[in-house]
């Protein structure tokens, strides 16, 4: 059976339950987490741990969260004052559990659906989106993280350009496909608003809205928005449902013809709104 599930943001609580209700069968099953495994909920380690031990039947994208993780632990960026990484940054194997991070996806198409933590740019079909991402993952990967980190902060490139190239290039990629929610219907990126869809800015909507996005007729899943609520498609699938704000942690399942939701009440790790 193949799983899609939303963000984690730290709660293993949850994510245990999750697994517990699903049944969960390493030998049967296969769980996408759409990115932000980590970071202000009570136990990231403890969610790194599980994901880990379950190499092989989940893969893990990368949201937001987790290259603020990336950055931090390299001294590219500050603790935010509600961030909850310490557990990892100061574990004495912290350098293993950062590489294991590092290896993860930003992008995948698979059984259909085309999986990203955040958007994708009207400008890009499935198979771009998932070479792009491979770009990036390239980066991640390579000796030369900490130098890409240092240059990934930025919201220009705001649009995508066939001719970008270098740092700016997969910036913008990663713009898309781990901080997008509003875009212009010719791909302009816009960073500021945080609301639901009754909030989009004038001239901007949700990118899944944009007239004449390359990813019609491909489904696809994402998390990140939680002010945005449980959107369950059959091509468009949205899994941030607040599980670190009290809410719920959602999962579908996509294999076949079956599609069933399955949700686990979470604690309130943290307040909305708190930076």
């Amino acid at each position: 059976m193949i799983y899609l599930v939303g963000d984690l943001q730290g709660c293993c609580d949850p994510l245990e339950r999750l697994l517990q209700t699903l049944d969960f069968s390493p030998s049967r099953d296969h769980v996408y987490f759409l990115g932000d495994l980590v970071n202000r909920g009570p136990d990231s380690l403890g969610v790194l741990r599980r994901l880990r031990g379950l190499e092989g039947s989940v893969t893990c994208l990368l949201g937001n969260h987790d290259l603020h993780l990336l950055a931090v632990a390299h001294g590219v960026r500050k603790p935010h004052r509600s961030d909850t990484l310490d557990a990892i940054l100061h574990a004495p194997d912290r350098d293993d559990w950062l590489n294991w991070l590092r290896q993860q996806r930003l992008a995948v198409h698979a059984h259909g659906w085309l999986m990203v933590h955040a958007g994708v740019l009207p400008q890009w079909d499935a198979a771009q989106t998932v070479a792009l991402a491979g770009e990036v993952e390239s980066m991640l990967r390579s000796p030369s993280l900490g130098e890409f980190l240092t240059q990934m902060y930025g919201n220009a490139p705001e649009r995508w350009d066939e001719g970008l190239t270098g740092v700016a290039r997969w910036r913008c990629v990663v713009n898309s496909l781990t901080r997008l929610r509003f875009c212009s219907a010719d791909g302009l990126m816009e960073f500021n608003t945080k609301e639901g869809v009754g909030g989009a800015p004038e001239g901007f909507m949700p990118w899944f809205e944009v007239p004449g996005r390359r990813t019609l007729g491909t489904p696809v899943a994402f998390g990140h928005w939680s002010t945005l609520g449980l959107i369950n498609r059959d091509d468009l699938l949205a899994l941030d449902t607040g599980c670190v704000w009290g809410g719920q942690l959602s999962a579908v399942r996509v294999d076949g013809t079956t599609r069933e939701l399955i949700q686990i009440d979470c604690p309130q790790s943290q307040k909305p709104g708190k930076a």
